[in-house]
This record gives C-alpha cells, structure tokens and sequence, in this order.
C-alpha cells in the first residue's frame, strides 16, 4: 500500500491492517528479530485518530528504529541493557516530533544491529533481521528492522539512521528508496549515537512518489530551471552482475566520470574506509566508555571487538585519520564546484547470506559508503534490480538535503 492509500483508512481499519501484516507477513522469529515495539490495536487506533490529517503526511504509519526516543518508552538500540544506563525519554525526540508536527503515526519502534555498530542487520539478542522477500538473506544493517517493516508492506515509511551506510545498504539490499540527511542536524543530535561526526537521520520508502511526498513534507523539494550535472564513478570491487546493472542504470542519471575525474576520485576516496573506521571507533568508545566495563557481558562479541579496537589504534592513526577527513572533504567541495552530485553503486553485492557476513565483505560493503559518511553528504539511494531478482542500488550524493539533483532523480 502507498502513503496515499494508507491516508484513506479510518483509524480502526488503519490499526487493524498495521497490526494484521505485521503478524502474517513476518514469521514469529522475525516479529522478534525486526519489531521492537508494537501498541495494541486500540493505541494505535486512538493514535490515528489524533492525528493531523490535514498536514502533509496526516495518517501516514511510520516505524522509527529504536535509537530515536519516543516519549515514555525505553530506548534499547539493539540491546538489551541501555535503559539500565539511559533514562527513559520523558518526551519524543526531534525526529519524531517532526514525524508528528507532519501528521505521521509512529506505529511501532524496530530493531537494528546492536548499537548501531554493524552493516549486516545481525543481532546476537533479538535475532538477525532476514530480507522479507528472501529467507537466509540479510535486510543489511544497521537500520536492519526499519527496511524491514517497508519492504514486507507493513508499514509504508521508516526511519533509520545512517553513519557508515546504515540507510543506504538496507535501502539497496532490500530494493527500497532510501534517504540521509546530514551530519549534527537536530533530527540525529538527541538519538542514541554511534559516532556523531558521521550519525545522520534518515527514512525509507518503498517507492519514488512516496519518497517525494516525504522528502517534501520533511525537508522540502527543490527545482531548477537547468538540468542538474552529475556524472557516475564505478567503484572497483563489484560483482559482476551488479556492475553491469548499476552501469545501466546510472545511464539514466548521468555519463561515466571523465579520466580525470574518476583517477581523482577514486584516489581520494582509496583511504575513505580507514579513516572511518579509527574515527568511529575513537567516538563510539567514547559514548560507551562511562558502563562498557560495567557491562562488557552484556555486548554481543562482534560489538564489543568493534568497540575495543580503539585500544590498539595509535596517535599517528588518529592524526592521519582527522588529516583523511578534512582531506576528502576539500575533494568533495572541489567536485561539487563542477558537478551537482555523483552517482555511485551503493553495494558491491546483493543482499548477503549468513555465511557471507564477514569482515571481508564487510569492508567491500563500507569502501562505497563511507566516502560520502566522511563528506557528510545526504545521500538518495534509488534500487537497482538484479537479474537473480535480488537487489542493489545506486547512491545519488548531492551537496544539500532539498537539492534539485535529489527532485530530479526521483521524476527519471
């Protein structure tokens, strides 16, 4: 169902359909895996029926992955013991207070790969989120739970957080549109964090005129009287598959990147993934280091590793690493005094199986994301489709959230 379909329910038919394909479109492990909270049938119905349904998205169920506070519930961002160190929000956050003020109803709050710190939708707690349309394979992560929620048809709208790819991996694995904004806005500062200079909000939907109805509601759609200029830079390290399907759809936005400019690129963003990884691990254990020794059982050991790698990183990495970001930012700022945005594959693969969650291709996953993460660019993830039936996508990354090249590409 669309946004514009779900907005013609009344609430009591709205609450009973949220609530009856969450149940049968989603096998009970993964009712556990993906949702965290879901209000009975009478909350949601008075939930409706208070919204604003003259506002831009009156009546629209969203989910909100379970780093963004809503009032009175305790927030677990994938584990099992924040609440115990975390106050439980006494009012919604920024983000779904905005969510609100548009007329949106928050449906339920979904679950992600443990604080965040994981690109494979894996949880040692709750269980791995599983791809809707194909059992074994991963929704991708972190914002694991929200993608799922859309792509089974539960809900039409959910919001992620993206800090190393965290909208745009799922967006792509799962063949949704996929939306992040920038680093420090107001809707990330008062999440749970992961790694503020990179944390951004985010939202996904299941189609191009949804997204346009929610990039327009939230943040407002720009034109221009000239078409906007890109250019696509193919990422070495692809599949096969997937480079001839991103190649031919990237045909439909812009033309390869001349020489020049793709060796420029791609010489730039070569370091892109080691200067994420000591930066986010540096503010990561800063964020945790207050109960992580209190706690250290309590972390699943993937997690954990993650977080106390920042242990054996040295002076001189953190000083490379802070040199890579301002270095890669003045490569983006020089690109965007040409170009409008850049398109980029947004997966090296298609959704992977369990066996294929591994650090390698972990790494395949975040050497295209992170480049735009250091930019702290927004970022439209437009799906891509395989000839397996599977799925990746294709990263539209513009300078700005309201960017005419983002309006544009959605009307392609």
């Amino acid at each position: 169902m669309t946004i514009a379909e779900w907005r013609e329910l009344s609430p009591a038919r709205a609450a009973r359909e949220l609530r009856h394909r969450a149940r049968t479109r989603l096998s009970p492990a993964q009712q556990r895996a993906v949702i965290a909270r879901l209000p009975a049938e009478a909350e949601l119905t008075a939930r409706f029926a208070a919204a604003n349904r003259a506002a831009a998205l009156g009546g629209v169920p969203f989910f909100a992955k379970d780093l963004f506070d809503a009032a009175g519930t305790p927030t677990l961002a994938g584990s099992t013991f924040l609440p115990e160190v975390r106050p439980t929000p006494p009012r919604d956050g920024a983000f779904l207070a905005a969510l609100s003020a548009a007329g949106a109803v928050l449906a339920g709050k979904t679950h992600l790969h443990e604080f965040a710190y994981g690109i494979t939708g894996e949880n040692p707690h709750f269980g791995d989120c599983e791809h809707p349309h194909f059992p074994g394979r991963t929704t991708g992560g972190s914002s694991s739970g929200s993608a799922a929620v859309v792509a089974a048809g539960i809900a039409p709208l959910a919001l992620g957080s993206d800090t190393g790819g965290s909208v745009r991996v799922p967006a792509a694995f799962c063949g949704l549109f996929g939306f992040r904004m920038a680093p420090r806005h107001p809707w990330i500062a008062d999440a749970f964090p992961l790694a503020p200079s990179f944390d951004t909000a985010g939202w996904f939907t299941a189609n191009a005129v949804d997204m346009r109805l929610v990039l327009g509601a939230l943040v407002g759609l720009r034109s221009s009287q000239r078409e906007p200029r890109g250019c696509y830079l193919e990422m070495p390290g692809l599949d096969s598959a997937v480079a001839a399907a991103c190649r031919d759809a990237a045909a439909r936005f812009a033309p390869p990147a001349e020489s020049t400019v793709r060796a420029d690129l791609l010489h730039g963003f070569a370091p892109a993934l080691e200067t994420y990884n000591v930066i986010a691990a540096r503010e990561a254990w800063s964020v945790h280091e207050p109960w992580a020794a209190r706690h250290r059982e309590r972390y699943g050991p993937v997690v954990w590793e993650r977080l106390n790698r920042v242990h054996s990183l040295t002076p001189r990495q953190f000083d490379s690493a802070q040199l890579g970001v301002t270095t890669l930012r003045l490569l983006w700022t020089q690109f965007f005094l040409t170009y409008d945005f850049l398109v980029l594959p947004a997966t090296p693969c298609p959704a992977l199986t369990k066996a294929e969650c591994t650090p390698e291709n972990r790494a395949r996953l975040l050497a295209l994301t992170t480049p735009a993460s250091i930019g702290g660019l927004p970022v439209l993830t437009i799906p891509t489709a395989l000839p397996s039936g599977l799925s990746t996508g294709l990263q539209i990354v513009v300078n700005d959230a309201p960017s005419p090249a983002v309006n544009w590409a959605l009307t392609r």
